[in-house]
């Protein structure tokens, strides 16, 4: 059988299957010799080397001064060779992260061992599957008592991704929300205005009336007018022919995540857009967040996503393909092979 690692590698490549089966067969024998996956990634060696007991591991961290970050990555990830690359990549960044964590790295699908906080003995993939990841890289900051102070479900730009070493690392969870420090904290170079498009619900933002009239999923964009990522999510991925024919099957919404905009949710409940981002615990823009037609969330992505991820996400919600497949991972590399055997490529990183 496939391995979905493998099937994110080759991007859903048909004519690619063939050779990946043959090198799913060779590959335990390659990795007993020493030799790496097809589509690994080297981590830095300052990454702890851990015999994954969590509790051992958090009191090693809290003795040395520091606390522990979770790496959850899976080989052929893009997006976890970005972080490797562009953000450990950078002095700065690497010195400030070994001085405040101990990151251990935790495989998607792997069956090593893992101690669990409460002395349970799962695997990897299992472990992973009990924190609900469904992106790589997805990363958990710990604190002393191993509750998560923070969670990041996908990659965060260097800029982004320094702030959220500081604010864990310098214990800052009991001052101020995430997306406080945030806002503060990060430099961007940006258009510094929201981006229209002719799909977006007009106000008066009453969702509820909007969804009972079309009878479609909600996605509801979180954005701020200085976000160089919401920029290029308008400019760029909203203007592809395949993302638009993924929003006709949704009512969409674009909210200042710091606003004051009266907003009635898809439950009916009046507030406003600010508020409303504070109980849905969103921390940064773009975060994009899915209500099934109950007005129910059932899906979210707070992190950078390129145009295939994207229209992924928007097909895995409309299709409600969220409640018979729960690993994102597993169905998006589905819909990559369903699409390269219609003629249609896939391009992972574009």
């Amino acid at each position: 059988m496939i391995r979905p690692y493998c099937l994110i590698l080759t991007g859903g490549i048909v004519a690619m299957l063939v050779w990946c089966q043959a090198v799913l067969a060779a590959q335990e024998a390659a990795l007993d010799s020493g030799l790496v996956n097809p589509g690994y990634h080297e981590k830095p060696a300052w990454f702890k080397e851990s015999f994954l007991d969590i509790r051992e591991d958090i009191g090693e961290a809290q003795a040395a001064g520091k606390r522990v970050m979770l790496y959850f990555y899976q080989d052929g990830c893009p997006y976890c060779a970005k972080l490797l690359r562009d953000n450990f990549g950078q002095r700065r960044i690497a010195d400030k992260t070994r001085k405040y964590f101990d990151i251990i790295a935790i495989n998607l699908w792997g069956d090593r061992e893992v101690t669990d906080l409460d002395g349970t003995a799962t695997t990897e993939k299992q472990f992973a599957a009990a924190r609900k990841v469904m992106f790589t890289p997805t990363l958990l900051f710990l604190d002393e008592k191993g509750g998560v102070v923070l969670r990041a479900n996908g990659y965060y730009h260097p800029p982004k991704f320094e702030a959220a070493l500081d604010y864990v690392g310098q214990h800052m969870e009991g001052r101020l929300a995430f997306r406080d420090y945030l806002k503060t904290q990060v430099p961007r170079a940006a258009a510094g205005k929201f981006h229209d498009q002719p799909f977006l619900i007009k106000p008066p933002l009453d969702l509820q009336a909007a969804m009972k009239k079309s009878d479609k999923p909600l996605l509801v964009m979180f954005e701020q007018k200085q976000c160089r990522e919401c920029d290029e999510l308008h400019t760029d991925i909203l203007t592809r022919d395949a993302t638009l024919r993924e929003v006709e099957k949704l009512n969409v919404v674009q909210l200042d995540i710091w606003g004051t905009t009266p907003v009635t949710t898809p439950v009916g409940n009046k507030t406003t857009a600010s508020a409303w981002a504070r109980e849905l615990d969103v921390h940064h823009a773009p975060s994009l967040v899915f209500f099934d037609v109950q007005g129910k969330q059932v899906f979210r992505t707070e992190a950078y996503l390129k145009a295939f991820h994207l229209q992924s996400v928007m097909d895995y919600v409309s299709s409600g393909a969220y409640r018979e497949q729960p690993s994102f991972q597993r169905y998006i590399a589905t819909r990559a092979d369903r699409l390269e055997a219609q003629g249609v490529h896939v391009e992972l990183m574009e």
